[in-house]
């Protein structure tokens, strides 16, 4: 991976992935965001309901990380659930806070409701 796609891919923001159906087999794209944390990729979104792509990525862990802001670059990447509650948390908490600029307070209210129902991937390049 060269530098630039790095320096984009450490910097986290929006992206699209292309992951392949678990159903159909066929690539599915969508739009997403994405977070860098100690040298770690993640995939998460709002808590709530059980979302398609993280299902695929589940059953077919190879997957495209399409970076789009500041750089064009299709980046072959595998992904896995990330189990452990501790982890999520942390992660979450960041990327609350931090990405999305929500108040520390809100998060600490709500934490365990993100924990519990958000989809949550953690990539790598391959």
């Amino acid at each position: 991976m060269d530098e630039s796609t790095k320096d984009a891919m450490d910097r986290g923001g929006i992206a699209d992935i292309t992951t392949i159906g678990r159903k159909t087999g066929l690539p599915r794209r969508i739009e997403i965001y994405f977070h860098q944390f100690d040298g770690e990729y993640y995939l998460t979104g709002r808590h709530g309901r059980r979302r398609d792509w993280e299902a695929n990525i589940e059953s077919n862990p190879e997957f495209t990380l399409h970076l789009k802001r500041g750089i064009t670059a299709d980046v072959p990447v595998v992904g896995e659930p990330e189990p452990e509650p501790e982890v999520r948390a942390r992660i979450l908490r960041r990327a609350l806070i931090e990405n999305w600029d929500s108040e520390p307070e809100r998060v600490e209210a709500s934490l365990h409701k993100w924990v519990e129902g958000s989809p949550f991937i953690r990539f790598r390049p391959v």
